[in-house]
C-alpha cells in the first residue's frame, strides 16, 4: 500500500509539471520582439535582433504590400513639418514607414505613428558601410511605402551610404517601386542630383561669394541619389534662418562653371517643407518661405574664378526666382518638372544678382 502511494504521488508531481511545460512552450503563444543594448555616440541604443541597424519598431514586423502614390518631399530643417508627414503617410496607402539616419536615436517613431495609421514605423541607424552593404538592411528599405531620411551630416550620409546596397535600395523605392520619400535638413540635401557634400565643414554665404573655389565648396552630379525631377537640381535648407541664399548661388554657379550645366535650385526655409507630387506639382507647406531659383544659360557670371569675388549681374537680372510663402494646408503651385515660369501661381517673381561677393534681390 505504501509503495502504491509512492507511485501515486510520483506520477501526479509528473503530470503537474509535464503540464507547465507544456502551457509555457504553447504555439499560440506570441514571442515579444528581442532587443540587445550596444553602446554609441549617443550613449547606447537599442538594436532589434535580426533586424541590423534597426534600433526601434512600432507596430507589425511583417511585410505588408499596399498601393503606394509617389512624390517627394524636400524640408528645410528645424522644427518638422506635420503637414509634410501626414502629406506622405497618405501617399504611403498606411504601409511601412522606414525612417534612415546615422546618427541619433528612433524619435521618429511614435511622432509619425500619432498622425496617421500605418502598418509599422521603423528606424535603422546605418552609422558604416557594413551595414550600408547588409542585405537584411537593404531588403528593410526595399520593402517600405514610405521612406524618410533625418537630419544629421549628409557628408556622413555620403560617405556611409553612396554606392552601397542601402544605396540602391533608396534608388529602388525613388524610381521603380516609385513611393513616398522625404527629408530634413541633411537628408533633404541628398534628394537632388547636384548636391552640397558639407565634408570639409559647412560654408556661409559669404565665405562662398567671397571665393566660389574655396575648400569648403564641395558640389557633386549625380552619383548618389535619383529622386523624380530633381537630377538637374540643387537644394538648400535652413535658407532664410541662416542667410543662404548666397551660398546657394555660389553652388549654382559652380554646377554652371564647372559641369556646363544651368542647375535649378529649389530651396525651404525651416519650418517649411517643398511637397513635389508624382508630376511634379510642388507645394509648400509650414510657416515660412521656399524658394525656386532659375538661371540663364545664357547669362554668364562676368566673373566666376578661385581667389575672387562672385560677380554675376547681368544688369540686375542674373537669377530668376519664384518665392512661395508656405501655409499649413499647402500653398502656391510651381511645375519641378519643367520649371515653366508661366505655370507658377501664388508667389512673387524677383531678380537675384550678385556684385562684388554680395546678393541683391529686387521683385519683378
Amino acid at each position: 500500500m505504501k509503495r502504491l502511494n509512492i507511485h501515486l504521488c510520483f506520477l501526479l508531481c509528473f503530470f503537474i509539471l509535464g503540464c507547465k511545460k507544456s502551457s509555457v512552450a504553447s504555439p499560440s503563444t506570441a514571442a515579444p520582439i528581442k532587443t540587445v543594448e550596444i553602446d554609441d555616440d549617443a550613449g547606447g541604443v537599442t538594436r532589434i535582433a535580426g533586424r541590423p541597424a534597426s534600433i526601434g519598431l512600432i507596430g507589425d514586423s511583417s511585410n505588408v504590400i499596399t498601393p503606394v502614390n509617389g512624390g517627394t518631399v524636400l524640408m528645410g530643417g528645424g522644427k518638422d513639418v506635420e503637414a509634410a508627414f501626414k502629406w506622405m503617410i497618405e501617399r504611403s496607402g498606411g504601409g511601412d514607414v522606414v525612417v534612415i539616419r546615422a546618427s541619433g536615436t528612433d524619435a521618429y517613431n511614435p511622432f509619425i505613428n500619432e498622425i496617421g495609421k500605418v502598418n509599422s514605423v521603423e528606424t535603422l541607424k546605418i552609422d558604416n558601410r557594413e551595414l550600408a552593404n547588409n542585405d537584411t538592411v537593404a531588403n528593410i528599405i526595399r520593402n517600405a511605402e514610405m521612406l524618410f531620411i533625418a537630419g544629421g551630416d549628409q557628408s556622413n550620409y555620403m560617405k556611409f551610404w553612396r554606392n552601397t546596397k542601402v544605396n540602391d535600395a533608396l534608388n529602388y523605392l525613388l524610381t521603380v517601386k516609385k513611393v513616398p520619400v522625404g527629408g530634413t535638413s541633411a537628408g533633404c540635401a541628398i534628394l537632388s542630383g547636384f548636391y552640397f557634400s558639407g565634408e570639409n565643414g559647412s560654408v556661409v554665404s559669404e565665405e562662398a561669394l567671397s571665393d566660389p573655389y574655396t575648400g569648403k565648396v564641395t558640389v557633386y552630379n549625380n552619383d548618389f541619389l535619383h529622386a523624380p525631377f530633381l537630377q538637374n537640381t540643387i537644394t538648400d535648407q535652413h535658407y532664410l534662418t541662416r542667410t543662404r541664399e548666397g551660398r546657394h548661388v555660389a553652388f549654382i554657379g559652380r554646377i554652371l562653371n564647372d559641369y556646363k550645366t544651368p542647375a535649378l535650385g529649389i530651396a525651404a526655409d525651416e519650418k517649411t517643407a517643398v511637397c513635389i507630387d508624382k508630376d511634379g506639382k510642388a507645394q509648400v507647406f509650414g510657416l515660412s518661405k521656399a524658394y525656386f531659383i532659375m538661371p540663364d544659360g545664357a547669362k554668364l557670371p562676368e566673373q566666376f574664378i578661385a581667389g575672387k569675388p562672385v560677380i554675376w549681374k547681368q544688369n540686375e537680372q542674373a537669377l530668376s526666382v519664384y518665392e512661395i510663402q508656405a501655409s499649413l494646408s499647402g500653398a502656391g503651385y510651381y511645375n519641378v518638372s519643367n520649371f515653366n515660369s508661366p505655370d507658377a501661381t501664388g508667389g512673387k517673381w524677383y531678380w537675384w544678382w550678385t556684385e562684388n561677393g554680395k546678393l541683391n534681390k529686387k521683385e519683378k
